[in-house]
């Protein structure tokens, strides 16, 4: 990882005071472990908190709660960069999704600033929320370097799914319409725990659901941690069933190959190995054991509704009206966000409900960001996975390699349920998505002692004569101005 870091000196002898010193791969160092401050502690909850924060308030599809996320991300923001000022030194660890990202938000810049946007006003609110995004995963780059706070993080957040899916699923048995027993949606739809989209709510929980599970299958979890963790897990994976989510099945199904291919094909662990069969049996005899009458009816509808569809039912007419949207602008889209807008125009079927998203987010970008848009989505998921598998090697046994897994099996769960669905499209399961995604791509930085390339190039002070350090009892220093750093650790 590569991280620049400029130092403030206070050597008033010295002409050059406050210079950049430049940190970047060439020869071997170990790297140190980087203390965490409780300025930076307060950024590493605030972001975190943010994250949970944000599906409870009915997955911050609204203004109040949208304004909660953008002005609380760009608040971290600010005090993380006034206490680099503060403490004279500013250091930023770089991660490999930050590129497509940046590319990313050179395409929506470009679309404001020349006008290819259907309509410029709703493309700069979308852009607001894409910079929070990109806030809280650099954000979560910056602070999150030490072991002990992903225990932490894991315990919270495998604490916090148990106890959002312990109350969706009995808000669901209660039968009630209407959020936290209060609230009833306005314009309805399908309630299942905060959201009004029970299909929002399996999106979640597919990317909560591998933090406990990956914890269960590995070294640190043993005794009544395990159990825990295991109930936590099986019971998030019911919900999804139970929401009757079928898109939420699907990817959860996909899940649980991928895991179970990692865990025979890399790992050959006999433990894990059947610490995974157990859960699936388990977690298969709870769904059946709490909602098996009302999952077979959802599953029986799927032929029916599947073949309604191909015979021109909505969704299918949605992605095809998209499809001849993008041929219209194939290049840089129609805009960012402007989707609602721009498709009554090209709608082949009438309706008395208002299409506000595509129903498929691969679609959806397509049509909003065009060719460039989708090109950069394939940059980034290539990076993504790439990075992401190199460190799977002895993931049981290495934080970096279960931060790994865990992370990259949620974010599966909603690039398959992408498919169908718009879960990216919700702004609380998109930020958890996307630090997600930064996550799974980070350089190894957790646990053991590791050596990484480095150079430090330090041109703060000047340097002595050879005659002045041999006054001074000093050695005479190399010809070679490269200076190597020593030993540290994380």
């Amino acid at each position: 990882m590569t991280r620049f870091i400029y130092r403030k000196q206070d050597n008033d002898a010295s002409p050059l005071r406050a210079l950049p010193v430049v940190t970047t791969p060439v020869s071997d160092a170990v790297v140190p472990p980087v203390r965490s401050s409780q300025p930076d502690r307060i950024v590493l909850y605030g972001v975190f908190g943010l994250l949970l924060f944000c599906p409870l308030a009915f997955g911050t599809t609204e203004p109040w709660s949208v304004f909660i996320l953008e002005s609380g991300s760009a608040l971290l923001l600010m005090f993380w960069i006034i206490r680099q000022i503060l403490s004279g030194e500013l250091s930023v660890a770089g991660n490999p999704l930050f590129a497509p990202m940046l590319a990313f938000g050179f395409c929506i810049a470009l679309q404001l600033m020349t006008g290819r946007t259907a309509y410029r006003h709703q493309t700069f609110s979308v852009s607001l929320l894409y910079a929070s995004y990109g806030i809280l995963c650099f954000l979560a780059i910056q602070v999150l370097r030490r072991t002990s706070q992903v225990r932490i993080l894991t315990i919270a957040f495998s604490a916090y799914g148990f106890l959002l899916a312990l109350f969706a699923m009995l808000q669901g048995f209660s039968g009630t319409s209407r959020l936290y027993w209060i609230r009833t949606p306005r314009m309805g739809g399908w309630i299942y725990g905060p959201y009004v989209n029970h299909n929002h709510y399996a999106g979640l929980m597919e990317m909560l659901l591998p933090i406990p599970l990956v914890f269960c299958l590995t070294r640190e979890a043993h005794g009544p941690k395990k159990v825990a963790a295991g109930i936590a897990s099986a019971l998030m994976a019911g919900t999804i069933f139970l929401s009757g989510s079928r898109g939420g099945m699907l990817a959860f199904v996909i899940q649980m190959a991928l895991l179970s291919a990692v865990v025979f094909w890399r790992q050959k662990n006999r433990r894990v190995s059947l610490a995974l069969a157990t859960f699936l049996v388990l977690g298969s005899g709870l769904i059946l054991f709490l909602g098996g009458s009302e999952l077979a009816k959802r599953l029986a509808t799927i032929h029916a509704e599947t073949r309604i569809e191909l015979t021109g039912g909505t969704r299918l007419s949605i992605y095809r009206d998209a499809l001849k949207m993008f041929a219209a602008k194939p290049f840089t889209g129609w805009g960012l966000g402007v989707f609602p807008t721009v498709y009554p125009k090209f709608r082949s079927f009438p309706t008395n409900f208002f299409i506000n998203q595509a129903h498929n987010d691969y679609l959806q970008l397509l049509v909003e960001m065009g060719s460039l848009g989708f090109a950069i989505l394939l940059w980034f998921l290539w990076t993504l996975y790439r990075n992401g598998v190199r460190k799977l090697q002895n993931w049981s046994e290495n934080t970096n390699g279960a931060v790994a897994l865990a992370a990259l099996l949620g974010v599966t769960g909603i690039l398959v349920h992408s498919l169908v669905d718009f879960n990216l499209q919700i702004p609380a399961n998109a930020a958890l998505f996307y630090v997600l995604c930064v996550l799974a791509a980070m350089d190894s930085k957790f646990g053991k002692t590791r050596r990484r390339k480095v150079r430090q190039f330090d041109l703060i002070t000047e340097i002595p004569s050879p005659e002045e350090r041999i006054g001074q009892h000093e050695p005479v220093p190399d010809p070679n101005p490269d200076f190597r750093e020593g030993f540290n650790q994380d």
